[in-house]
């Protein structure tokens, strides 16, 4: 039994039993990857995988358990390196940041920035995914935090640190009639309602803002970013509900934002990390960049803390 037969299984699991994508990953072959798999299986006496005509085909339930256990065992053995670059690498590394796209459009580049000019040598990689992949990115070890407005699973090894807030802005073509209105949850469900899909939380505020009127507003298109919201909009597909931070008057021309935080509950931003994983220097001065409430005693306070607690205690949603 050693780490690479760990390694191996866990990420085999993560992409889907798809070998041929872990040897690409891993930069090895699958013959290689299978015959470790079988070593370690025949050296445990139990099947990790269902084989099916000699393709893996399912997790088998004691395979799950040994599974859960490896990645423990692989997280532990990258938290060990990572605290020894921070004691002969404290300024150069890496920073990997699974993020949604509205806030790696319009959020984080002020941040980066920042970060940037004081730490020129960490090399930062934006990943682009859903709030679902995050998740899984943030556990398995490949991303060292995410940023989106979307509140976690019930996931213990996550905390939720709130950073900032903005208010919701109803998204129209210049000139139209809801400029001249007044602006009610009853008047905008008169109209076609371009939003976000529904793995994003960002939808779900505003969809439950009509349901507690008694209203069902008319979806008539979904998206996974504001852009692509926006650009339908301006095709006069229909009207939007976004984060005032998505509205630039200067390449929106040809769009209005009407102030809408009396219908709807603010957009927060917010920083997920596993409470498992070490934590860079450098890592914590970035969340510091994005909320100076965030230091490095008050991240490690609540990261102690149990699940639930860095949320009502720091003004989260």
């Amino acid at each position: 039994m050693n780490l690479r037969q760990m390694q191996y299984v866990c990420e085999i699991a993560r992409r889907d039993l798809n070998i041929s994508a872990v040897a690409a990953a891993l930069h090895t072959n699958q013959p290689g990857i299978s015959k470790q798999v079988k070593l370690l299986e025949t050296e445990l006496g139990i099947e990790i995988f269902v084989r099916s005509r000699n393709r893996l085909s399912g997790i088998t339930p004691h395979g799950q358990k040994i599974i859960a256990m490896a990645q423990a065992i692989v997280n532990e053995m990258a938290n060990i390196k990572s605290a020894s670059r921070d004691v002969v690498q404290e300024s150069s590394g890496s920073l990997v940041i699974a993020v949604t796209h509205t806030q790696a459009r319009y959020v984080l580049p002020e941040v980066i920035k920042k970060f940037a000019a004081r730490y020129p040598k960490v090399r930062i990689t934006m990943r682009h995914a859903d709030p679902e992949r995050i998740v899984e990115m943030l556990l398995s070890g490949h991303a060292d935090l995410g940023v989106t407005t979307n509140d976690p699973p019930k996931v213990r090894d996550l905390i939720v640190l709130p950073c900032r807030e903005f208010q919701r802005v109803v998204i129209v073509p210049r000139g139209h009639q809801l400029q001249r209105r007044r602006l009610t949850l009853k008047e905008l469900a008169r109209y076609p309602l371009v939003t976000y899909e529904p793995a994003f939380t960002s939808r779900e505020t505003v969809i439950k803002a009509f349901a507690k009127r008694g209203l069902e507003p008319k979806v008539v298109l979904s998206a996974i970013d504001a852009d692509v919201i926006k650009s339908c909009v301006e095709q006069g597909l229909g009207i939007a509900v976004l984060s005032e931070v998505t509205f630039e008057p200067q390449r929106d021309q040809n769009l209005c934002a009407i102030p809408a935080g009396h219908l709807f509950d603010r957009s927060v931003t917010k920083i997920w990390l596993c409470r498992n994983h070490h934590v860079r220097r450098y890592t914590y001065d970035f969340i510091e960049i994005c909320a100076p409430r965030w230091t490095r005693s008050s991240i490690e306070h609540a990261m102690a803390a149990r699940t639930g607690e860095a949320e009502s205690r720091h003004g989260g949603p």
